[in-house]
C-alpha cells in the first residue's frame, strides 16, 4: 500500500493553508528546488550546448513520456512530451481527421474545457470544406455516436462538475460506428488509473502541471497508439518531430512512431520539474490513489450536505462516475471561494456558479478535509462572504 503520510513529506505546503486546487496547479514537489537548480548549474550552467548530448535533453521528451504511460494505460514508446495541451489536441485532431476521411464531423460535449472547443473549431474554419463540431450535452455523447462522426473528442472528467465519462464504453461505441477517438485526461492523469490501451483508445492528450505537478505552464503530452503511428501525420511538423532534425532538409519527414508527435524545442527546465514529481509518482499505487480519493470525497460530500443546505451538489455521487474533485453550485459562488481562500482554504471558482475542490491523495488528509468543511459552514452560516472585498472579480478566478 502507499504510504500518503510520506507522499504529503515531499511537498511544500504553506503553513496554514488547505490546498484544494491540486486538480488546477499541483504544489511544489521539494525536490524539484534542487532538481531545477541542478539541471540549471550543472547542465545548463557548465555544459552549455553540449547538454543536449551529454544530459540527454534530446531524449528527454520520449523519456519522461514513457514514465507518464504508466500512470495513464498506455504502451511503451506512445507517448510524446513537449508544447501545450491545446496544441497536442489540434495535432490529434488533425491527425484523427486526416486518416478518418471522407468523414468530417468532431463530436463534443458542452462539459469539455472550452480550449479544445475552440481548437476544434479553429481546425474547422482552416479545412473548411464541411467540416464542422458538434456539440452535445454530456449524457447524450453515446446516442449522438453515429456513422457520420469522424472523430470524439471527450475530456474524460468534466473540468467544472468532476463528471467522469466511461471510456471504454465511448470508445466501443465510437470503433462499432467507424469514429476515431480522442480522450483529453488533464484532470484524469494522475487523478486516478487511466487504461489507455486496455480500452482502445486512437489518441490521447493531457496537461502535467495539475495533479501530476510540474509547475504553471508545465508541459503537455500526447498519446498515439501504436497502430496508428506510422499513419498519423503531425499537421504540425516542427523539426522536433522530423525524422532527421539535424539533417535540417527542406522537406519534412515524420520521425517514427509517436515521437514524430513532437514539434518545437523540449522545455528542459518544466521536464526536470516533472521529474522530481514523478520519483513521488513511481511509489504510487494506482488502486490506493483511487480508494483514497473517493474516501475523501465523500467525506467533504457528506460534510457539506449536512453542515450548508444552500449549497447544491454538482458532482456524481455515483463513483464510476466521479474523478477526484468535488463541486457545488451558488449563485454567489464567486464571493463564497473568495472568503474561503481568505480563511486559507484554497479551492477555486467557474462560471457561472461553481466552487470547485480538487482532492489530491499525494497530500490531502481527511483531517485537512474536516477542517475545510467547518471553515465553509461557518461562512455559509454567517454569510461571511457577503462583502464588497469578496465580489470584486480577479482575472484569474
Amino acid at each position: 500500500m502507499t504510504d500518503f503520510a510520506a507522499t504529503r513529506t515531499q511537498f511544500h505546503l504553506p503553513e496554514g493553508v488547505i490546498y484544494l486546487d491540486g486538480n488546477s496547479l499541483g504544489p511544489l514537489p521539494r525536490a524539484a528546488v534542487a532538481r531545477v537548480a541542478r539541471t540549471m548549474q550543472d547542465e545548463w550552467g557548465e555544459m552549455l550546448i553540449t547538454g543536449w548530448n551529454k544530459a540527454g535533453w534530446m531524449d528527454k521528451p520520449m523519456a519522461v513520456g514513457n514514465r507518464i504511460a504508466r500512470l495513464i494505460g498506455a504502451e511503451p514508446g506512445s507517448v510524446a512530451m513537449g508544447d501545450t495541451l491545446s496544441i497536442k489536441v489540434y495535432q490529434a485532431l488533425a491527425s484523427a481527421l486526416e486518416i478518418n476521411a471522407p468523414r468530417k464531423v468532431i463530436l463534443s460535449d458542452s462539459g469539455n474545457f472550452p480550449s479544445d472547443l475552440y481548437m476544434a473549431q479553429g481546425l474547422c474554419r482552416t479545412l473548411g470544406d464541411g467540416y464542422s463540431l458538434k456539440i452535445v450535452a454530456p449524457e447524450e455523447v453515446m446516442e449522438a455516436i453515429d456513422e457520420t462522426v469522424a472523430v470524439t473528442m471527450i475530456t474524460q472528467v468534466d473540468y467544472r462538475t468532476g463528471r467522469k465519462h466511461d471510456m471504454a464504453a465511448i470508445t466501443t461505441r465510437a470503433q462499432k460506428k467507424g469514429a476515431l477517438t480522442i480522450w483529453d485526461l488533464a484532470h484524469s492523469a494522475g487523478a486516478f488509473a487511466v487504461e489507455l490501451a486496455k480500452a482502445g483508445a486512437d489518441f490521447a492528450c493531457g496537461c502535467t502541471y495539475k495533479y501530476l505537478n510540474s509547475g504553471p505552464g508545465g508541459p503537455a503530452f500526447i498519446y498515439v497508439a501504436p497502430r496508428h503511428q506510422d499513419r498519423a501525420r503531425p499537421a504540425l511538423s516542427g523539426w522536433q518531430g522530423h525524422d532527421a532534425p539535424f539533417a535540417f532538409d527542406l522537406d519534412y519527414r515524420p520521425a517514427t512512431g509517436a515521437e514524430r508527435m513532437r514539434v518545437g524545442t523540449p522545455p528542459i527546465l518544466q521536464l526536470a520539474a516533472l521529474e522530481a514529481s514523478l520519483d513521488i509518482w513511481d511509489t504510487v499505487d494506482m488502486a490506493a490513489l483511487r480508494a483514497r480519493s473517493l474516501a475523501l470525497t465523500d467525506q467533504f460530500i457528506a460534510g457539506v450536505e449536512a453542515a450548508c443546505p444552500t449549497l447544491t451538489l454538482a458532482t456524481p455521487r455515483d463513483h464510476a462516475m466521479r474523478g477526484s474533485q468535488v463541486s457545488f453550485r451558488h449563485p454567489e459562488g464567486y464571493a463564497i471561494m473568495q472568503a474561503l481562500i481568505a480563511r486559507g482554504v484554497i479551492g477555486d471558482f467557474r462560471a457561472p456558479d461553481i466552487i470547485r475542490f480538487g482532492f489530491t491523495p499525494l497530500y490531502t488528509t481527511h483531517d485537512e478535509v474536516a477542517k475545510a468543511i467547518e471553515i465553509l459552514a461557518e461562512i455559509m452560516a454567517k454569510s461571511l462572504w457577503d462583502r464588497p472585498e469578496f465580489k470584486t472579480r480577479k482575472k484569474v478566478t
